[in-house]
């Protein structure tokens, strides 16, 4: 593709997202792109413009030779996956927002890219607004990165909020969430975790050059979270966040996982609120830099997806240098975690499950308990994301070295003080 050469793009949906990108770039002429044709799922829904910009044939938009872009948004994980395999290979430079996809597909999007040579670009698939793919591929190195942590998910951080400020019940905040925009036409993917989690695995690739999917790290969601856990936040003075957590180890591996959190006050992630998504990087020499922005609703989204179309003019892809070049960084789940988990009721908790636990207030129908945990043994076990029981990461969660607790835990055992 010509630098500066015009785009006729082919957009596949025409939600809210996808009529604002046909908003902006149907009135700027100077950005140099038209969409030629829109492929929608339902012909007969009223719409806000003629009916011949639309289709419902996919192969009209992928068989035209005219078109040298296709926009990929619709909500459809394994009908996106089509559609973007059979653009690359055709030619067709590919933006998507679809993480889900993404995520799943990395490696097959990845070949096909090299293969066929076509730009791929997914800026909008991670915290909506704000430029983090583009960042963490081209500024940071991955020998300098030592971690990122982060909000990634608007929709959860929303929900999160409504809890702590205005002391409302999950599933109140959930339906505000909703009738806001910010929650996915299926909630469960926010609230369990699982679009974090699928950001998270893109995030990993291009921050550290590991492709892993997300039944490689530990994740769950916030469906659990509790009023007498926000109270036992606040009585600690955290908040509790969603987060995503990538951090490399003194031993050279890396670390992964997405939990709910507890946060601290001298946090920068304790001050993002509602929908905002915020993320801390670290690294040897810059130290840490702090990115926020919007990461839910229609014009984020389709800010991120306008600026991988302008990239697209002047022949931008991916190098994925950190993949290519940089092969050392292996994903590892053999690390504990310091934990707060509360549990209706105490039967639910093994507590040889934990290599200790610091505190513990049992109660009626409320208990909780402080403890370190091996990440592997979540990992292979869901007792933690039943009903009734909440796990929530402590600040600073990640404990590499535990051999010297363990062996005053065993000196006390040997003496018969425990």
């Amino acid at each position: 593709m010509e630098p500066g050469k015009q785009l006729t793009i082919g957009l596949f949906g025409f939600g809210v997202v996808g009529k604002g990108l046909y908003d902006v770039l149907h009135n700027t002429a100077t950005l140099q792109s038209t969409i030629k044709k829109i492929c929608i799922k339902n012909a007969d829904k009223k719409r806000s413009i003629g009916a011949e910009n639309f289709t419902t044939d996919a192969a009209v938009l992928l068989n035209d030779d005219s078109i040298n872009v296709i926009v990929e948004l619709i909500d459809d994980a394994d009908a996106a996956f089509v559609i973007v395999k059979t653009a690359l290979q055709t030619g067709k430079a590919v933006v998507s927002a679809n993480k889900k996809m993404i995520a799943e597909h990395f490696e097959e999007l990845l070949a096909l890219q090299k293969q066929y040579q076509t730009p791929f670009l997914y800026e909008a698939s991670c915290c909506a607004s704000m430029p983090l793919i583009r960042n963490l591929e081209e500024y940071y190195d991955n020998d300098l990165l030592q971690s990122f942590r982060g909000i990634i998910n608007g929709s959860t951080n929303f929900i999160l909020t409504k809890i702590f400020q205005e002391h409302l019940e999950f599933n109140k905040a959930l339906l505000m969430a909703q009738q806001s925009g910010f929650a996915e036409s299926n909630p469960k993917l926010d609230i369990g975790g699982f679009d974090a989690a699928n950001k998270l695995s893109i995030l990993l690739a291009h921050s550290f050059g590991v492709i892993a999917a997300t039944n490689r790290f530990i994740f769950n969601g916030i469906e659990n979270i509790s009023l007498p856990d926000a109270g036992v936040a606040n009585e600690k003075k955290f908040s509790i966040k969603l987060v995503a957590n990538a951090q490399k180890l003194k031993n050279g591996k890396l670390a992964a996982f997405v939990l709910p959190q507890f946060v601290t006050e001298s946090d920068d992630l304790y001050h993002v609120q509602n929908e905002f998504n915020g993320v801390t990087t670290e690294s040897t020499f810059a130290d840490k830099h702090f990115f926020k922005g919007r990461g839910a609703g229609a014009f984020p989204t389709a800010s991120a997806v306008l600026s991988d179309i302008s990239a697209l003019r002047y022949n931008y892809k991916y190098e994925y240098k950190k993949i290519y070049h940089q092969t050392d960084t292996e994903l590892t789940n053999n690390f504990y975690l310091k934990v707060f988990i509360s549990v209706d009721d105490i039967g639910k908790i093994n507590k040889d499950d934990f290599e200790w636990i610091e505190e513990w207030h049992n109660g009626l129908r409320y208990s909780w308990l402080v403890a370190i945990i091996h990440a592997e043994k979540l990992l292979l076990s869901d007792w933690w994301r039943a009903d009734g029981v909440s796990l929530i990461a402590y600040p600073d969660a990640i404990q590499e070295n535990i051999d010297y607790k363990n062996i005053s835990k065993l000196s006390l055992q040997l003496a018969g003080v425990v």
